[in-house]
Formats: C-alpha cells, structure tokens, sequence
C-alpha cells in the first residue's frame, strides 16, 4: 500500500483540509470509507473516481453513506485493510484535534459571556442606555457561538466512536482474511505475516526461531478410499490437534500451509523445546480416532511426518523454510510417522 499512497507528511496534512472540508458539505458520515474516497479524489490519484464522482455531483449535491460506499466499492475496494486501518487512525487523531479545539472554543467562549455579562451588569447600573444594547448584542452572539462549538464537539464526538466501530469492524475482517477457513488455524497469508514479524523480532543468547513443518501422511489415500467430506474432517482434526499443543502462554502460532501441510511457528526457542513439541503433535494425531458419525465406528486412523528447523544467522524465511521443509521430507524418506531436526 505505500505504492498506492506515496504522499509526504507534509502532503498528507495539506490533503486532510481539503477532504475534511469537502466532508463537511455533504451527508456523508465521517469515516475512513468516506475519507478515502475524499482523499484519493483530492490527490488527483484516481481518474474513474473522480469522474465517477463529479458525475454523481452534477445530480446531487449533497452526497449520502450510500453514494461514498458505491464509489469506494466501484473504485477503491482493492484498498488492503490495513491501508484503511492506518488511514483510519489518521482521520480519529484529525478528529480528536477537532473536537478538542471545539472545546476549547465553547469553553472560551462560555467564559467571555460571562465577563460580558458582568459588564452588562455594570452599565446598567451607570444606566448607560447607548453602551448596554452593545454589549447584549456580543452576549447574545457569543452565545450563539459556544453553542454551535459545544454542536460540533459531540458531532465530531460521535464521528469518533463510528470510526472506532468501523477499525474494529476492519480490524475483524483482516483477521478473518488471515484464517484458514476449514481449520480456523493461520492460512498461508497469515503464516507469511507471522513469519516475517517472528524474523523481525531479536532473540536472547542460546535461543533461537523455530519452525516446525507437517504433512499428514497418505492424505491422498484417505480421499481416495473414503472421499473429501472426509478428507475435510481429518484436516479440520488436525487443526485441533495443532491448537490443543500450543500452550495457553506461549507465543507459538499454527497454520495450514497449503493442503495437507501444516506449519507451526516457534519463537525464541531451543532445539529441544521444538523438536518436544513436534513429537507432542505427532503423538496427538497417532491417537486420533476418525469414527463414522452414525455409527461412532472408528472410520481410520492417522499419523503425521514432520520436520524442524531453527534459524541460523542470518537466514532468511525462505531458507528457513527450505531447511524445515527438507527435514520433513526426510521424515517422509525414512518411513513416515516421525520427526527430523536439522
């Protein structure tokens, strides 16, 4: 998303008053969405949203959610959910600026009523007929004002919370695009993103990043005899065996790596600590008991081969996997239904 939004700081500032004002002349609710249809069509970026827009415009005025959500869909949708999260932020702190100068202004303004009233109160004791209706006059106005900031702080108030409703509605479908969704463990995708972030991360003296790859053994046979449904029910068994051997604490994460390979991630660990988990996984489908759910028939059993790697300085994910991957299929070379550390 940088590519798409290559805007400076002090580019992104100048672009956030044209999109809030031209926010402020329709009905249009102020959230990421909408400002994103602003924003790009401030930049100038987008060549069929702005003509799909001024189009609109010619016919009506005042755009509504429904007119910015079709826009942002017809045009924008590509947009990943975490460009729309950062620009999410961007626009709550803007907001947050805003209703924090509203505030203020009521409460400026609320205080200099007050003084006025106090030297309307004076006049009239001085009976000063031309002075007096003045100064009613600035009370009145002044009113007016801290009235209209004290509307646009719990507008812009209420802006805020539907901002926050929709990150944390953002924050949910990326993680649902992270999911396997027959085994509601890490997809590629997430494994990719876990990687990264776990390579990113420094580790203590004598430890290390692991990985732990498996493949179940004789899938394709298990399709083959007994069909996918059932095929379906031994990867989502295997899921659970996965998640049911990661502790609670422990910053380890599991994911469908394609198939019938799963991968967990291991970090800051020992040779030891992850070739006793592999063993754990490997031990937990063995036992693993497939029944016919009529008849609670024990349909077949299985077993899983795995591999595991720690990194070496200076490798980076592709070679760790290419490691962790060789060393399972050595596993598989050697007889299946067991674990190779390298």
């Amino acid at each position: 998303m940088i590519l798409r939004y290559p805007q400076s700081k002090e580019q992104s500032a100048e672009l956030l008053r044209i999109v809030l004002a031209r926010m402020g002349q329709h009905d249009a609710a102020f959230n990421p969405l909408s400002y994103t249809v602003w924003f790009e069509y401030a930049a100038g970026m987008n060549v069929q949203l702005t003509k799909a827009l001024e189009q609109l415009l010619q016919s009506r005025p005042r755009l509504t959610d429904a007119d910015l959500r079709d826009l942002y869909q017809s045009h924008i949708a590509d947009v990943d959910p975490q460009a729309m999260h950062r620009i999410g932020n961007e626009l709550q702190n803007v907001m947050a600026t805003l209703a924090n100068a509203a505030g203020s202004t009521g409460i400026n303004a609320g205080q200099f009523g007050t003084q006025l009233e106090s030297l309307a109160i004076g006049l009239q004791a001085l009976n000063d007929k031309l002075t007096t209706p003045m100064v009613r006059q600035a009370i009145e106005s002044t009113a007016r004002m801290r009235d209209s900031a004290q509307a646009l702080e719990s507008e812009v108030k209420g802006s805020q919370s539907e901002i926050q409703r929709l990150q944390s509605e953002l924050t949910r479908v990326r993680d649902e695009s992270l999911l396997d969704a027959l085994t509601q463990v890490l997809n590629r995708k997430g494994f990719d993103e876990k990687l990264a972030d776990m390579l990113a991360r420094p580790v203590p003296e004598g430890r290390a990043h692991g990985l732990i790859m498996f493949d179940i053994d004789h899938f394709k046979k298990v399709n083959d005899t007994h069909g996918h449904v059932m095929g379906d029910r031994v990867l989502q068994a295997i899921g659970e065996v996965l998640k049911s051997c990661v502790p609670a604490d422990s910053s380890a994460s599991v994911a469908r790596y394609g198939g019938e390979e799963f991968s967990m991630l291991v970090p800051e660990a020992t040779a030891e600590e992850c070739h006793k988990l592999a063993e754990l996984v490997r031990a937990r489908t063995k036992a693993l008991k497939i029944r016919d759910r009529r008849t609670q028939a024990v349909v077949l059993t299985i077993t899983i081969s795995g591999g595991v790697a720690l990194r070496q300085a200076g490798e980076d994910a592709q070679a760790l996997t290419a490691r962790a991957d060789a060393a399972l299929y050595r596993s598989k070379q050697d007889g299946r239904d067991r674990i190779t550390c390298v």
